[in-house]
């Protein structure tokens, strides 16, 4: 991923935006258990069914934009890409302040509205009615910027929320109850160290104010996924980061979890079966009682050579039942992606645009619900 970190690098082909609404298909659970023989997993008995959304109305798309619902619309914002030349190539990443709004499946996305400022890799959650922004990064460095984007008759309109009590970008977050929990994260674009930071903004207090409370007992991690099930906050995987040879920042990729309870505190989980790093977050929720860790990197082609022909991120879904501490395989998707947010949607479970390969974004905008 081209975050501020270290990272693989890599082109492909022009990713084609498919038919609105398309659907990819259901998931073989016989072929997943010739995919998976390896490992001493269980096939999910998920059915997953895919569809395209209208793509962005942008020839490249971003990666860690901001995304959710309010005013029954879809909200996508900010992010950053490689206009003109690929990271290889010499290219320079640009931040965005464009927010494109959906109003309904079949499309037109609507533009021509703007955030406060250029910033991406932050954190969004859907809370009352409106998509909350927390931190990022901008072309200067790390923000603390935090806000919340509403739609109203046609209008966006963005009110402003106690900032971070630190700088912080590439932390992950969700929302338990009416409190946004956030873990994780670096707090510089050059941080040779990951941050081991678990914050919480409780938004049913009439004056909110960012609380720092006792991380979970693993690991520093940056670039990990959240989820909010049962009450209690998830972060699993991510990458820890230490200083190398020359102070340049080395990534650990990591599959650990753990599973944070309000006045219960931390406990830890069962580990996935790989690493995942920059898998889409918050995780989709399923079924009320597990979520879902979708594609992201599992560090298995970090060193991959030539970087234009990167063959992108892994398929590979996997499902975690929080009643019985276990995960399974639930298929694969067609469109793996790594830097970016989701939103529940019209009954959908929404991941728009995001790295389709290390450099490389899509404007794709995909759709996942389950049977």
């Amino acid at each position: 991923m081209d975050s501020s970190q270290p990272r693989t690098a890599a082109a492909a082909a022009p990713v084609r935006p498919g038919p609105f609404w398309r659907r990819a298909g259901r998931t073989a659970l016989p072929l997943l258990a010739m995919t998976a023989s390896s490992l001493p997993l269980l096939s999910s008995a998920l059915d997953l069914c895919w569809q395209q959304l209208p793509p962005l109305p942008d020839k490249v798309g971003f990666a860690g934009s901001f995304a959710g619902t309010s005013g029954k619309a879809l909200i996508v914002a900010g992010g950053a890409n490689f206009p003109d030349k690929m990271p290889w190539e010499g290219g320079v990443k640009i931040w965005h302040d464009e927010v494109f709004v959906l109003e309904h499946p079949e499309g037109p996305w609507k533009a021509g509205f703007k955030l406060p400022l250029r910033s991406g890799y932050g954190i969004s959650v859907t809370a009352d009615d409106s998509v909350v922004c927390i931190g990022g990064s901008d072309a200067s460095g790390h923000l603390t910027n935090v806000f919340r984007l509403q739609w109203r008759q046609g209008k966006l309109l963005c009110q402003d929320l106690p900032p971070l009590p630190l700088a912080l970008a590439n932390a992950c977050g969700a929302l338990v109850g009416r409190s946004v929990y956030v873990a994780g994260g670096t707090d510089t674009p050059d941080a040779s160290r990951a941050l081991k930071k678990f914050l919480r903004l409780d938004l049913s207090n009439p004056t909110p104010q960012w609380e720092e409370l006792t991380p979970w007992p693993g690991p520093a991690r940056m670039l990990a996924t959240a989820a909010a099930v049962d009450g209690s906050f998830f972060v699993v995987g991510g990458a820890d980061l230490a200083p190398g040879p020359a102070g340049q920042p080395l990534r650990t990729y990591l599959k650990d979890g753990y599973r944070f309870t309000p006045g219960q505190g931390w406990r830890r989980v069962a580990d996935m079966p790989n690493p995942v790093v920059a898998a889409p977050s918050p995780a989709p929720v399923i079924n009320g009682c597990g979520f879902l860790v979708i594609g992201g990197d599992d560090g298995s082609l970090v060193d991959f050579q030539p970087r234009s022909q990167h063959p992108g991120f892994p398929k590979r879904v996997l499902h975690y039942d929080a009643s019985r501490d276990q995960w399974s395989i639930a298929g694969e998707t067609p469109a793996p992606r790594a830097t970016l947010p989701t939103a529940r949607w019209n009954g959908l479970h929404v991941i728009p645009s995001g790295e389709a390969r290390p450099g490389v974004r899509s404007p794709e905008v995909w759709a996942l619900s389950t049977r």
